[in-house]
Formats: structure tokens, sequence, C-alpha cells
């Protein structure tokens, strides 16, 4: 007897369940029809730049799976746009997210501790901008970071790295090299945050203070982020000194 296949979970239904040409001309009803899960791992994927890996375990299947899914998903968007055909949501194997009225499309299955069923995640490594105990202000100057160790949503172990001298270009691969899988940080530019997310590396700007006291309120789902911090005062003039021009709060880029 064959396996019964898993079900997907998704954060939430769609918001709008059908898409179709605006000038009425779609090719009859040739429509195709997206599932509820495919739908959720396009979300991930590509609009909150999780990686396969990470989407997987949001998701609670298997990489393998996710693979598919989103492969699937892809071709039938690419058939819709092409053909102008009508694309529909509906259906699939899922189970709806049994925190979906508290996370609004959010990330549980990492970061909230509250969200967390022990044991289902293993380890993650959270990222901090450095420099003495605070949560370095500018991105692209950090010439430290200090890296966390997480299971089961406590902090298992921690360590500072030093970045080497590496600039605004080569900080994300050298947090990716280190198993990064979420940033916290004071001000950053886009550039850097588009390098980030082309990583798979989960962004939590405009944070200042103490950097294990963040850490300890993102596992708590508690910390206070700007998600569209910005900080573009780039040059040798600028220095460390991001947080004097507001980039760690929530006014960086009004």
């Amino acid at each position: 007897m064959p396996r019964p296949c898993k079900r997907r979970r998704i954060c939430a239904e769609p918001v709008c369940a059908r898409f179709a040409p605006a000038d009425g001309q779609a090719s009859s009803w040739e429509g195709l029809t997206m599932t509820l899960d495919e739908f959720e791992c396009i979300r991930l994927m590509d609009l909150e730049h999780l990686t396969q890996e990470q989407c997987a375990v949001q998701m609670r299947v298997a990489r393998t799976t996710v693979q598919a899914i989103y492969s699937s998903a892809r071709e039938k968007l690419a058939d819709c746009l092409v053909q102008g055909k009508e694309l529909r949501i509906a259906g699939g194997n899922y189970m709806l997210c049994e925190k979906h009225s508290a996370c609004f499309r959010g990330h549980c299955m990492k970061i909230a501790g509250e969200f967390q069923e022990k044991g289902d995640y293993g380890t993650m490594k959270i990222g901090v901008t450095y420099e003495n105990g605070q949560i370095f202000q500018h991105f692209g100057h950090s010439e430290q970071f200090k890296l966390y160790e997480v299971q089961d949503g406590k902090i298992i172990s921690s360590e500072v790295v030093d970045t080497n001298g590496s600039g605004h270009g080569a900080l994300a691969g050298f947090l990716k090299e280190h198993q990064v899988e979420t940033l916290i940080c004071g001000g950053i530019g886009g550039g850097a945050q588009n390098a980030l997310a082309s990583a798979g590396i989960r962004l939590y700007g405009g944070v200042s203070g103490d950097a294990d006291e963040a850490v300890e309120a993102l596992l708590k789902g508690e910390l206070d982020y700007n998600p569209n911090v910005r900080c573009d005062h780039h040059g040798e003039h600028h220095g460390g000194n991001c947080g004097n021009h507001g980039c760690g709060g929530h006014t960086c880029g009004s």
C-alpha cells in the first residue's frame, strides 16, 4: 500500500483566488488551477526569498517535495502568462497553519519561539552586526558579527567573528559561508538587502541596542524592527557612525 501524501502547511489562503486577462480575451476556459500548496511555495520562495530548505521546514515537507511543488507552480504561472489563460487557486493537499491568525503570513518555523514545536527544526544560526555588545548601526562597515546558534528556540552557543575587511559586496557571502540564516542589524542599503535576499538570509533591520537582548526578543517574536529600513549614507566620510544619522531607527529612509 502506498504511503499517504503528507499535508503541506500553508500560512493563509490567498486574498484573490482567480486571475484572468483584463481585456477579457482569455483563451476560453483552458484555464489552469494552482493548488494552495503550490501558491504557498511561490509566496515563500519568490516573494519572501526563502531557500528551498527553509520553505520545506515552513511547509513541513521534504526538500525534494518542495522542488516538485515549486516546479509545477512555476510552469503553471508561465503557461498562463504566455498563453493568456485564466488562473485559479484552489484545492490541494494542505493544512492551514495553527497560528495563522497570529503570524500574519510570517515565518513561524524558526523565528518566534511560541510558534515552534520542540524538536521539529534542529538548529539555526542568527547573525548580528556587532560592536562592544551593541548592534552596530551600519551593515556595510561591520568589522564583527556575533553569531548565535539556536536550537528549539533557545540560544545554545555564540561567538564573535571578524569580517577581515570584507565590505558591502562581500558581507552577504561571508554570512552565508558561516551558515547564517537570519540577520539582525541597524542601517543597511538596498544593494546589501538584495545580496542578503539572494543568499537566502532573512533580514531584521533598523534594530538598535544590546545584541543579546535583540536575539532573545526575536526568538520570542517580540523584536521591534523596521521592514523598510534604508541606509544611503555610503562613503569613506561616513565611517562607522550610521546611527548618528538615524539609520538604526524607524525614521531611516523617510
